[in-house]
């Protein structure tokens, strides 16, 4: 899968848990990242459980004034002003590369995306790897729609 939204091509794992900005800071003769709460609180990322960290460097193009960053998953809540519920990780009109993982009752593709988030693809099969664009995002899934059957 690729991120194409503040990172011009970076390729993400399709075992990507959360994806959130954080400063690493010292406290007594450790770096710390710290992972912020609502990642605990929607079940992506356990205490205690031991997790694979990528760094991703900030470049000076994709931060605000103040020199901080954002990300899809973020960006929706805090410009609106709405509830700290989990936002969907896609919007609709955003193009994904997904790989059909299962099939639902209806006979439609299942794909999941960052933190296990839904794409429903109608008429794909299970394994197959198609490039969709989103046309419905709720809450709880997304429905997309393919575009390219061979990437």
């Amino acid at each position: 899968m690729t991120f194409r939204r503040r990172y011009s091509t970076l390729e993400i794992s399709d075992e990507l848990l959360c994806l959130f900005n954080a400063e690493v800071t010292v406290k007594d003769d450790e770096y710390v990242v710290e992972v912020p709460k609502s990642e605990i609180e929607t079940g992506s990322v356990d205490p205690g459980d031991i997790y694979r960290v990528a760094l991703i460097e900030r470049h000076a193009d994709s931060g605000g004034s103040d020199g901080s960053t954002s990300t899809s998953t973020s960006s929706s809540s805090a410009s609106t002003g709405a509830s700290s519920e989990p936002q969907p990780p896609v919007e609709e009109g955003e193009i994904r590369y997904v790989e059909i993982e299962d099939i639902g009752k209806q006979g439609d593709g299942i794909a999941r995306v960052e933190r296990g988030y839904v794409i429903i693809v109608p008429d794909a099969e299970i394994g197959e790897r198609v490039k969709v664009e989103v046309t419905e995002v709720k809450s709880n899934f997304a429905v997309g729609e393919i575009i390219d059957e061979d990437y």
